[in-house]
């Protein structure tokens, strides 16, 4: 089973959203079955799943003392990604998730705030060993900020080609427990899920080309 993290430190930045559509962006893809892990005491992504109406992907409840455990019996349970979310912040905690990732994605807004706090998420990613890369997030439709940002943090590591931007789908979809792929399938919003997921995959692996 691969293990996937979302984690940042700048809070808002997307990790709920796109740890709840890469999941059932993997399911759709045929690339299930795939298990939600939320580790952020806001509990966001299991009030998400708790609306959901779908069976997949599925949830596993459990603490940060009971992970490793969690996530051998999910294994054993023939799970082929475990999708973790992380409350946003850089504590002790996020460093042993990090630390049991197999891909850690960092969602990043192209601000100059968000830019700035992404120093300590990579130091926590390399300093694991673990590989990376980011993913930008709530950009908007023809910025100069968006490339800007793209060129910013290529400097710091692997970038995704998948942007995903500012649309009111992805909040609306986070509302029900749905994902923008069941609420317009061939929308926008869709197809850089897809994008994004084809993209982890790729580099989870072992496709260094994918960027």
């Amino acid at each position: 089973m691969k293990t996937i993290v979302l984690a940042s430190q700048k809070g808002g930045a997307g990790k709920t959203t796109l740890a709840a559509h890469l999941a059932v962006m993997a399911e759709r893809a045929g690339d299930g079955p795939c298990v939600l892990i939320d580790t952020d005491p806001q509990a966001s992504l299991a009030a998400w799943w708790n609306e959901r109406e779908a069976q997949t992907p599925a949830f596993a409840p459990t603490s940060l003392k009971d992970l490793v455990g969690k996530l051998e019996a999910l294994a054993k349970a023939k799970f082929k990604y475990a999708v973790i979310d992380t409350p946003p912040a850089i504590t002790d905690a996020i460093q042993t998730v990090v630390a049991l990732a197999d891909f850690v994605l960092i969602p990043t807004r192209p601000s100059p705030h968000d830019l700035r706090a992404v120093g300590s998420t990579v130091s926590l990613a390399s300093g694991s060993g673990r590989p990376f890369a980011f993913a930008l997030t709530q950009a908007k439709a023809n910025s100069r900020l968006t490339v800007q940002a793209m060129a910013a943090l290529s400097e710091h590591g692997v970038v995704a080609p998948a942007v995903i931007h500012d649309r009111v789908d992805f909040a609306s979809s986070m509302i029900d427990g749905r994902s923008v792929m069941e609420i317009d399938p061939r929308g926008r919003s869709a197809s850089e899920i897809a994008e994004l997921w084809e993209f982890v995959k790729a580099r989870m692996n072992g496709n260094k080309k994918a960027r």
